[in-house]
């Protein structure tokens, strides 16, 4: 499978985290502050994954709890669009349901006992690491 990149989008922030080269194992591996600019946003994402030499970028999909996509999923589908376009076809872009992720990573950093502050900063980046692992497992 090679190495992935797995992105969870938010308003704010975008978590990112990347696969062993094998694509087993996930861990976080940046936050991205939102620009105001949604291109140089996808621009950065590409970059990041170049950087991090995956040839596959999964990008975490809100659906709801029912399984049906609202207007959070309806927005990253069309990123998704764009990010595709942008990556041409050096780089597949994908989707994975996402749900709950958010939710895991934060249990997960107040287990282990991560500072409030701490965690608020890299949560986005560990729900991106959840939600990887999830497609890494359901690929195998």
């Amino acid at each position: 499978m090679g190495r992935v990149l797995g992105v969870d989008l938010g308003s704010r922030r975008i978590g990112l985290a990347v696969s062993d080269p094998g694509g087993r194992v996930a861990t976080p591996h940046s936050v991205i502050e939102r620009s105001g600019d949604v291109a140089a946003d996808h621009r950065t994402i590409l970059a990041h994954a170049r950087e991090a030499g995956a040839s596959r970028v999964v990008v975490g999909l809100p659906l709801s709890l029912s399984g049906n996509a609202g207007p959070a999923a309806k927005a990253v589908l069309g990123e998704v669009d764009a990010l595709r376009a942008l990556a041409g076809g050096e780089i597949t872009v994908e989707t994975h349901d996402e749900r709950l992720t958010t939710v895991i990573a934060e249990r997960g950093m107040q287990a282990a006992n991560a500072p409030r502050r701490a965690r608020r900063q890299a949560v986005d980046a560990a729900a991106a690491a959840v939600m990887l692992q999830s497609y890494l497992e359901a690929s195998s």
